[in-house]
């Protein structure tokens, strides 16, 4: 089964739960905080196509959007064999 190829999918690498915190500026109360890479990642701002997503809505809207659960299929097992795979790497 191939995949649509007009769909970019990149992955940003999870943080790993064996990276040391980072020290934070001190809070309003003056004691040292620290975020630990996962609270950073958390916290961060994910990278939204706007265009994209309104093109989605327009087209759900409009009751042309189509489901690929294959295409879903596919893309997850992807990610979880990426994942599996940066995880022995680690």
């Amino acid at each position: 089964m191939k995949i649509d190829s007009t769909y970019n999918l990149t992955l940003t690498p999870a943080p790993s739960a064996h990276t040391p915190a980072k020290p934070a500026a001190k809070n309003a109360a003056g004691e040292q905080v620290q975020l630990s890479d996962a609270a950073q990642f958390m916290a961060s701002d994910a990278p939204v196509d706007s265009n994209r997503v309104q093109e989605i809505k327009q087209a759900i809207a409009e009751g042309r959007f189509r489901i690929n659960p294959e295409a879903i299929a596919d893309r997850l097992i992807n990610t979880a064999q990426e994942l599996i795979e940066a995880q022995r790497r680690v």
